[in-house]
């Protein structure tokens, strides 16, 4: 069975609490606060004020350049601030408030079950139908979609890749999205194909999912998808990564940055994003909400909710029965690659796929102690790095040589900090080094434009 050549863990999935949930919608709230960023790129630019009316759909930030997405109001009501406030890591963002009056759409929304198959538009068309409905990675890269869609001249796609691994411990919400919502997201598909002129699209999922591919394959011959097939992959942590995924689907490795994956003639999506393609493009739907997994194993329930952007933490939170007695992490994904969240009242945004209650010994970080020299940092990692030593770099604050050693190159997978017996939280450093070692690249790079 295929996998990436290189590197990987297999941890506990933990999906048991949650993935026979069925996807339940959640009540609306009574306030949102939307993030004018929810995706890579520049912040989008409010348009309304406080005071100002919207209805759900509307456009509410206007993206800003070419990597940048649009931001839909995800209610109807009242806009009652324009203000910095703090996200779930405590750190202050500008945001739009809003006070819900009803849920008004705005008109030419098809909010109808049925499936709207025939897609007759060209590629440009969908591309712009995508980028007016700020659709970005909902795995949690929360790349825009349109950027990834627009293939750059001299550069060909070849296969169109859907991400329905979903390798991360606990989350559930892409594995219901397959298992519930199976014909949109074979509609989203072809639809994806016929943006990017490619005749076979495969949709990776790792075989922990049985039923799951079983359905896809039940619909793909039933309803006669062409050029789709679905490819059970190996269950191994973290296959999910996109270049991890080109490799196990294809056996082409993407060149290291500024390479992307269409350097191997690879577009990859999520199947999330794949469902929001299908609303947008078919029933005019911009994406203002998705499905979020609350889980945990000391929970009094855990769900799959259909959550609206915008809604607070604390609503799933409080829904799931509360936070368990003793110590707790709450984790915005799962515990590989999600970020603890401090304040729980801040929104549900694009890239929240799982909001991941840890309790009790999962909750506490072991004693550190000193690097052992072991290496399993080294085995684990997917991207052939050395993490013990871009991690010791950044704690040493030694930038122009934490960029020799490639820190950029981390997908932040957390495979070293899994492994390490010394309990030394290397990610933590390395993600530090590369959001420092990014910063100074971009830096030199403005100072050259400026030299021109």
């Amino acid at each position: 069975m295929r996998t990436f050549p290189i590197g990987g863990i297999h941890p506990a999935d933990n999906k048991e609490w949650s993935k026979d949930k069925a996807i339940e919608q959640l009540e609306l709230p009574n306030e949102v606060r939307i993030p004018v960023v929810q995706h890579i790129g520049a912040p989008a630019n409010p348009i309304v004020a406080k005071g100002d009316k919207v209805l759900t759909g509307q456009l509410i930030c206007e993206a800003v350049g070419f990597v940048s997405a649009n931001i839909h109001s995800p209610i109807s009501g009242i806009v009652t601030a324009v203000d910095s406030l703090p996200n779930g890591q405590g750190q202050r963002q500008n945001m739009i408030v809003i006070k819900r009056e009803g849920d008004e759409w705005i008109e030419g929304v098809d909010l109808t079950p049925k499936l709207k198959r025939e897609c007759n538009l060209s590629s440009s068309e969908i591309i712009a139908k995508i980028k007016s409905a700020g659709i970005v990675g909902l795995g949690g890269a929360q790349f825009p979609t349109h950027v990834k869609l627009s293939i750059p001249e001299g550069q060909r796609a070849e296969i169109l890749i859907i991400n329905g691994v979903e390798c991360e411990p606990y989350l559930t919400s892409d594995y219901r999205n397959m298992i519930e919502r199976g014909e949109m997201l074979l509609t989203g598909v072809e639809i994806l194909m016929r943006a990017i002129g490619v005749e076979r699209a495969v949709i990776g999922v790792e075989n922990n999912k049985p039923d799951a591919i079983a359905h896809l394959n039940t619909i793909i011959a039933r309803d006669n998808y062409r050029g789709i097939e679905v490819m059970p992959l190996k269950l191994r942590y973290p296959q999910g990564g996109e270049k991890q995924l080109i490799a196990a689907v294809t056996g082409r490795e993407v060149p290291p940055p500024p390479a992307l994956p269409i350097s191997v003639g690879a577009v990859v999506c999520n199947v999330s994003s794949a469902i929001a393609v299908y609303e947008a493009v078919q029933k005019n739907k911009p994406l203002v909400e998705r499905v979020v997994t609350i889980t945990g194993k000391h929970l009094q329930s855990t769900h799959n909710y259909m959550v609206r952007f915008g809604t607070p933490t604390s609503t799933l939170l409080e829904l799931a029965g509360g936070l368990p007695e003793g110590d707790v992490k709450i984790l915005n994904g799962g515990p590989m690659m999600g970020r603890s969240i401090v304040d729980i009242t801040a929104p549900i945004i694009k890239g929240c796929s799982g909001i991941t209650v840890l309790s009790g010994a999962e909750a506490a970080r072991g004693k550190e102690g000193a690097c052992i020299k072991c290496a399993k940092c080294v085995a684990a990692c997917p991207m052939g790095l050395e993490p013990y030593l871009i991690s010791k770099l950044a704690r040493l604050q030694k930038w122009d040589m934490a960029e020799e050693h490639n820190t950029i190159d981390c997908i932040e997978c957390g495979c070293c900090s899994y492994t390490c017996p010394s309990n030394l939280p290397l990610l933590d450093y390395i993600r530090i080094g590369k959001q420092t070692v990014m910063t100074n690249i971009r830096a030199r790079a403005a100072a050259n434009n400026n030299k021109k």
